[in-house]
Protein backbone atom coordinates (compact mmCIF):
# COMPACT_ATOMS: atom_id res chain seq x y z
CA UNK A 1 0.00 0.00 0.00
CA UNK A 2 1.63 3.60 -0.83
CA UNK A 3 1.26 6.41 1.45
CA UNK A 4 -1.69 7.82 -0.28
CA UNK A 5 -3.63 5.04 -0.19
CA UNK A 6 -3.01 5.00 4.00
CA UNK A 7 -4.19 7.30 6.85
CA UNK A 8 -2.72 11.00 5.62
CA UNK A 9 0.34 12.02 7.58
CA UNK A 10 -0.30 14.30 10.45
CA UNK A 11 2.91 15.78 8.99
CA UNK A 12 5.52 15.75 6.04
CA UNK A 13 8.43 17.26 6.64
CA UNK A 14 11.77 17.75 2.99
CA UNK A 15 14.72 18.57 3.35
CA UNK A 16 17.82 17.90 5.32
CA UNK A 17 19.56 15.22 6.63
CA UNK A 18 22.78 14.47 8.15
CA UNK A 19 24.80 12.50 10.86
CA UNK A 20 25.30 15.09 13.59
CA UNK A 21 29.18 14.73 14.95
CA UNK A 22 28.58 16.88 18.72
CA UNK A 23 31.60 16.62 20.73
CA UNK A 24 31.79 15.25 24.40
CA UNK A 25 33.93 18.50 25.66
CA UNK A 26 32.50 21.92 25.99
CA UNK A 27 34.62 25.26 25.41
CA UNK A 28 37.11 23.77 23.10
CA UNK A 29 37.98 23.87 19.47
CA UNK A 30 37.52 21.11 17.23
CA UNK A 31 41.23 20.10 17.09
CA UNK A 32 41.42 19.48 21.04
CA UNK A 33 38.18 17.44 21.38
CA UNK A 34 38.49 13.89 22.18
CA UNK A 35 35.54 11.94 22.04
CA UNK A 36 32.04 12.81 20.10
CA UNK A 37 28.51 11.85 19.80
CA UNK A 38 27.10 10.62 16.67
CA UNK A 39 23.38 11.95 16.27
CA UNK A 40 20.48 12.00 13.33
CA UNK A 41 20.21 15.52 12.57
CA UNK A 42 19.15 17.95 9.66
CA UNK A 43 16.66 20.41 10.51
CA UNK A 44 13.63 19.30 8.52
CA UNK A 45 14.45 15.61 10.24
CA UNK A 46 14.78 17.14 13.32
CA UNK A 47 11.05 18.82 13.09
CA UNK A 48 9.39 15.27 11.87
CA UNK A 49 11.39 13.73 15.09
CA UNK A 50 10.44 16.64 17.29
CA UNK A 51 6.65 16.79 16.16
CA UNK A 52 6.55 12.32 16.66
CA UNK A 53 7.36 12.67 20.46
CA UNK A 54 4.21 14.67 20.89
CA UNK A 55 2.59 11.42 19.19
CA UNK A 56 2.01 13.38 15.34
CA UNK A 57 2.41 10.53 12.86
CA UNK A 58 5.29 11.96 10.69
CA UNK A 59 7.89 11.74 7.97
CA UNK A 60 10.88 13.41 6.66
CA UNK A 61 11.03 13.62 2.59
CA UNK A 62 14.97 13.57 2.35
CA UNK A 63 18.12 11.33 0.74
CA UNK A 64 21.24 10.18 1.96
CA UNK A 65 24.46 8.41 0.39
CA UNK A 66 24.35 4.24 0.11
CA UNK A 67 27.30 4.65 2.64
CA UNK A 68 26.84 3.66 6.28
CA UNK A 69 25.64 6.63 8.06
CA UNK A 70 22.86 6.15 5.37
CA UNK A 71 21.94 3.06 6.92
CA UNK A 72 22.53 4.53 10.30
CA UNK A 73 19.95 7.37 9.47
CA UNK A 74 17.43 4.60 7.96
CA UNK A 75 17.66 3.27 11.42
CA UNK A 76 17.52 5.77 13.62
CA UNK A 77 14.31 7.42 11.97
CA UNK A 78 12.44 4.63 12.53
CA UNK A 79 13.61 4.17 16.04
CA UNK A 80 13.03 7.67 16.34
CA UNK A 81 8.99 7.27 15.22
CA UNK A 82 10.12 8.74 12.33
CA UNK A 83 8.87 6.87 8.66
CA UNK A 84 11.43 6.83 6.37
CA UNK A 85 9.50 5.80 3.63
CA UNK A 86 10.34 8.60 1.50
CA UNK A 87 14.04 8.84 2.22
CA UNK A 88 16.20 7.36 -0.54
CA UNK A 89 20.21 6.90 -1.70
CA UNK A 90 21.99 9.14 -4.25
CA UNK A 91 24.90 7.15 -5.97
CA UNK A 92 28.53 8.36 -5.47
CA UNK A 93 27.45 11.07 -3.05
CA UNK A 94 28.40 10.55 0.81
CA UNK A 95 25.87 11.24 3.69
CA UNK A 96 26.38 14.20 5.01
CA UNK A 97 28.11 15.17 8.29
CA UNK A 98 28.14 18.21 10.62
CA UNK A 99 30.52 18.93 13.49
CA UNK A 100 29.94 21.40 15.97
CA UNK A 101 31.84 23.41 18.53
CA UNK A 102 29.65 24.32 21.67
CA UNK A 103 30.99 27.39 23.61
CA UNK A 104 27.31 27.96 26.02
CA UNK A 105 26.03 30.13 26.13
CA UNK A 106 25.58 31.40 22.82
CA UNK A 107 28.80 30.33 20.30
CA UNK A 108 28.19 27.03 18.58
CA UNK A 109 29.72 27.09 15.16
CA UNK A 110 28.78 24.55 12.51
CA UNK A 111 30.64 22.55 10.10
CA UNK A 112 28.93 21.08 7.26
CA UNK A 113 30.89 18.68 5.30
CA UNK A 114 28.13 18.18 2.14
CA UNK A 115 31.00 18.45 -0.88
CA UNK A 116 30.76 18.37 -3.89
CA UNK A 117 26.65 18.25 -3.31
CA UNK A 118 24.30 17.05 -0.41
CA UNK A 119 22.25 13.73 -0.89
CA UNK A 120 19.33 15.64 0.05
CA UNK A 121 19.35 18.54 -2.80
CA UNK A 122 19.11 15.89 -5.05
CA UNK A 123 15.65 15.57 -4.78
CA UNK A 124 13.59 15.16 -8.12
CA UNK A 125 9.85 15.97 -8.71
CA UNK A 126 9.53 12.73 -10.42
CA UNK A 127 9.73 10.81 -7.25
CA UNK A 128 7.85 12.37 -4.71
CA UNK A 129 4.36 11.25 -3.88
CA UNK A 130 2.34 14.21 -4.09
CA UNK A 131 -0.78 12.98 -3.20
CA UNK A 132 0.50 12.20 0.41
CA UNK A 133 2.00 15.91 0.48
CA UNK A 134 -1.05 16.82 -0.50
CA UNK A 135 -3.29 14.98 2.08
CA UNK A 136 -0.66 15.70 5.05
CA UNK A 137 -2.19 17.67 7.75
CA UNK A 138 1.16 19.81 8.08
CA UNK A 139 3.51 20.04 5.29
CA UNK A 140 6.74 21.35 6.81
CA UNK A 141 9.73 22.78 4.35
CA UNK A 142 13.10 25.16 4.91
CA UNK A 143 14.69 28.08 2.99
CA UNK A 144 17.65 25.90 2.44
CA UNK A 145 15.92 23.36 0.18
CA UNK A 146 15.40 25.89 -2.09
CA UNK A 147 18.87 26.72 -2.51
CA UNK A 148 19.87 24.09 -5.40
CA UNK A 149 18.40 22.21 -8.23
CA UNK A 150 17.38 19.61 -8.57
CA UNK A 151 15.22 20.09 -5.23
CA UNK A 152 14.54 23.40 -5.42
CA UNK A 153 11.74 22.33 -8.36
CA UNK A 154 10.55 19.61 -6.18
CA UNK A 155 9.92 21.82 -3.81
CA UNK A 156 8.02 23.92 -5.94
CA UNK A 157 5.97 21.07 -7.69
CA UNK A 158 4.95 20.03 -4.04
CA UNK A 159 3.48 23.60 -3.57
CA UNK A 160 1.53 23.27 -6.57
CA UNK A 161 0.13 19.97 -5.17
CA UNK A 162 -0.90 21.42 -2.19
CA UNK A 163 -2.37 24.64 -3.80
CA UNK A 164 -1.90 26.57 -0.68
CA UNK A 165 -3.80 24.79 1.61
CA UNK A 166 -3.77 25.53 5.37
CA UNK A 167 -0.84 24.59 7.28
CA UNK A 168 1.59 24.67 4.41
CA UNK A 169 4.57 26.10 6.49
CA UNK A 170 7.94 27.20 5.32
CA UNK A 171 11.28 27.10 7.87
CA UNK A 172 13.04 30.51 7.27
CA UNK A 173 16.22 28.62 8.07
CA UNK A 174 18.52 30.83 6.20
CA UNK A 175 22.39 29.56 6.45
CA UNK A 176 24.59 31.99 4.49
CA UNK A 177 26.78 28.67 3.40
CA UNK A 178 24.12 26.98 1.03
CA UNK A 179 23.60 30.26 -1.28
CA UNK A 180 25.81 32.11 -3.45
CA UNK A 181 24.63 35.72 -2.33
CA UNK A 182 22.23 36.57 0.31
CA UNK A 183 20.06 38.53 -2.87
CA UNK A 184 19.65 35.05 -4.50
CA UNK A 185 18.24 33.71 -1.80
CA UNK A 186 16.14 36.67 -1.00
CA UNK A 187 14.36 36.06 -4.61
CA UNK A 188 13.81 32.44 -3.96
CA UNK A 189 12.52 33.26 -0.01
CA UNK A 190 10.09 35.24 -2.47
CA UNK A 191 8.63 32.72 -4.49
CA UNK A 192 8.42 30.22 -2.07
CA UNK A 193 6.33 32.65 -0.20
CA UNK A 194 3.46 32.51 -2.48
CA UNK A 195 3.24 29.22 -1.61
CA UNK A 196 3.10 28.79 2.05
CA UNK A 197 0.16 29.41 4.86
CA UNK A 198 2.85 30.29 7.62
CA UNK A 199 6.39 31.10 8.02
CA UNK A 200 8.29 30.82 10.72
CA UNK A 201 12.01 32.34 11.39
CA UNK A 202 14.66 34.59 13.26
CA UNK A 203 14.81 38.35 12.65
CA UNK A 204 17.59 37.62 10.55
CA UNK A 205 16.17 34.92 8.36
CA UNK A 206 12.92 37.47 8.43
CA UNK A 207 15.35 40.16 6.77
CA UNK A 208 16.51 37.82 3.94
CA UNK A 209 12.92 36.78 3.30
CA UNK A 210 10.82 40.65 3.13
CA UNK A 211 13.84 42.80 3.97
CA UNK A 212 13.12 43.76 7.68
CA UNK A 213 14.49 43.49 11.19
CA UNK A 214 11.76 44.76 13.42
CA UNK A 215 9.82 42.27 14.36
CA UNK A 216 6.13 43.82 14.26
CA UNK A 217 7.24 44.76 10.78
CA UNK A 218 8.92 41.39 9.89
CA UNK A 219 5.42 39.67 10.19
CA UNK A 220 3.63 42.56 8.72
CA UNK A 221 5.71 41.72 5.87
CA UNK A 222 5.02 38.28 6.12
CA UNK A 223 1.73 38.75 5.88
CA UNK A 224 1.35 41.13 3.16
CA UNK A 225 2.84 38.37 1.10
CA UNK A 226 -0.38 36.33 1.80
CA UNK A 227 1.03 34.27 4.33
CA UNK A 228 -2.28 33.87 7.41
CA UNK A 229 0.54 32.92 10.34
CA UNK A 230 3.84 34.86 10.82
CA UNK A 231 6.16 33.87 13.82
CA UNK A 232 9.35 35.79 14.28
CA UNK A 233 11.68 34.47 17.05
CA UNK A 234 13.53 36.86 18.80
CA UNK A 235 16.07 34.64 21.32
CA UNK A 236 16.16 36.10 24.82
CA UNK A 237 12.84 38.83 23.72
CA UNK A 238 10.79 35.52 23.18
CA UNK A 239 8.40 34.88 19.99
CA UNK A 240 5.62 36.92 18.27
CA UNK A 241 3.35 35.86 16.23
CA UNK A 242 0.49 37.66 14.26
CA UNK A 243 -2.48 36.41 12.05
CA UNK A 244 -4.80 39.56 10.25
CA UNK A 245 -6.75 39.93 13.52
CA UNK A 246 -4.43 38.54 16.07
CA UNK A 247 -1.40 39.44 17.74
CA UNK A 248 0.50 37.88 20.37
CA UNK A 249 3.95 38.02 22.14
CA UNK A 250 5.38 35.18 24.51
CA UNK A 251 8.22 35.73 26.63
CA UNK A 252 11.18 33.24 26.69
CA UNK A 253 11.20 30.06 29.09
CA UNK A 254 15.39 30.41 30.53
CA UNK A 255 17.53 27.66 30.89
CA UNK A 256 20.63 27.22 31.70
CA UNK A 257 22.27 26.46 27.82
CA UNK A 258 24.09 23.62 27.18
CA UNK A 259 23.77 23.76 23.20
CA UNK A 260 21.41 26.24 21.07
CA UNK A 261 20.94 24.32 17.99
CA UNK A 262 18.46 22.15 18.29
CA UNK A 263 15.58 24.77 20.12
CA UNK A 264 14.03 25.93 16.98
CA UNK A 265 13.84 22.21 15.57
CA UNK A 266 12.04 21.36 18.84
CA UNK A 267 10.27 24.58 18.36
CA UNK A 268 8.80 23.75 15.53
CA UNK A 269 7.59 20.30 16.13
CA UNK A 270 6.16 21.87 19.41
CA UNK A 271 4.28 24.59 17.07
CA UNK A 272 2.97 21.46 14.76
CA UNK A 273 1.43 19.52 17.28
CA UNK A 274 -0.40 22.70 19.06
CA UNK A 275 -1.84 24.08 15.41
CA UNK A 276 -3.18 20.35 14.95
CA UNK A 277 -4.42 20.21 18.76
CA UNK A 278 -6.10 23.69 17.75
CA UNK A 279 -5.44 25.57 21.25
CA UNK A 280 -5.43 28.87 21.16
CA UNK A 281 -2.22 31.18 19.80
CA UNK A 282 -0.64 32.14 22.99
CA UNK A 283 -1.04 28.50 24.46
CA UNK A 284 0.67 27.20 21.15
CA UNK A 285 3.84 29.57 21.92
CA UNK A 286 4.21 29.26 25.21
CA UNK A 287 3.74 25.34 24.77
CA UNK A 288 6.84 25.44 21.79
CA UNK A 289 8.99 28.19 23.78
CA UNK A 290 9.28 25.41 26.43
CA UNK A 291 9.95 22.16 23.84
CA UNK A 292 12.72 24.73 22.52
CA UNK A 293 14.54 25.64 25.58
CA UNK A 294 14.61 22.06 26.66
CA UNK A 295 16.33 21.48 24.20
CA UNK A 296 19.37 24.25 24.65
CA UNK A 297 19.91 22.57 27.86
CA UNK A 298 20.55 19.35 26.24
CA UNK A 299 23.69 18.51 24.04
CA UNK A 300 21.99 16.98 21.31
CA UNK A 301 19.22 17.68 19.33
CA UNK A 302 17.22 14.43 17.77
CA UNK A 303 17.32 12.51 20.14
CA UNK A 304 17.19 15.38 23.14
CA UNK A 305 13.04 16.48 21.84
CA UNK A 306 11.05 16.58 24.95
CA UNK A 307 7.56 14.63 25.14
CA UNK A 308 4.15 16.69 25.81
CA UNK A 309 3.76 15.58 28.94
CA UNK A 310 7.73 16.93 29.49
CA UNK A 311 6.50 20.04 28.27
CA UNK A 312 3.40 20.18 30.32
CA UNK A 313 5.17 19.22 33.80
CA UNK A 314 7.26 22.81 33.14
CA UNK A 315 3.89 24.54 31.89
CA UNK A 316 2.31 23.62 35.08
CA UNK A 317 4.79 24.58 37.18
CA UNK A 318 5.59 28.69 35.37
CA UNK A 319 1.51 28.65 36.37
CA UNK A 320 1.42 27.23 39.66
Amino acid sequence: MTASQSAPFDLITIGRVGVDIYPLQDGVGLEHVSTFGKYLGGSATNVAVAAARHGLRTAVITRTGNDPFGTYIHEELLRLGVSDEFVSGVAGLNTPVVFCEIFPPDNFPLYFYRDPQAPDLVINTEELDLDAIRDARIYWSTVTGISEEPSRSAHHAAWAARGRSPLTILDLDYRAMFWTTPEEASAEVGRALEHVTVAVGNKEECEIAVGETDPHRSADALLERGVELAIVKQGPKGVLAKTRTETVEVAPYFVDVVNGLGAGDSFGGALCHGLLQGWPLERILRFANVAGAIVAGRRECSTAMPTSAEVEDILKGISA
